[in-house]
């Protein structure tokens, strides 16, 4: 335990944060996998529906992922590859246009 009156304030603030940063990524974690599964359960029954539904898992993935980056809770770098590897997943499974 700290003795002095203000390693004892930032060892609670530090042990704040911590709770904080572990709720936005177990968050982040969560809605990527919630895409993931709504990109497979498209990818065996492709269909408008499913499709919608990945779309809207894929914004809330996206929205909580920006958060964590402006937040600082996350790397910029870190960000933008969660972000790229959830767009690569539904453009893998979706079928090419014919040109």
């Amino acid at each position: 335990m700290a003795n002095i009156k203000s390693s004892a304030k930032r060892a609670q603030i530090s042990e704040r944060n911590r709770l904080r940063n572990k709720s936005y990524k177990s968050a982040v974690k969560t809605l990527m996998k919630k895409y993931f599964d709504a990109v497979n359960n498209y990818q065996t029954a492709p269909g408008e529906e499913s499709l919608e539904t990945a779309n809207t898992k894929l914004s809330l993935a996206f929205s909580k992922i920006d958060k964590a980056v402006k937040n600082g809770i996350l790397h910029p770098n870190n960000g933008a590859r969660k972000k790229a590897r959830l767009a690569k997943a539904l453009k893998a499974v979706q079928p090419q246009p014919v040109s």
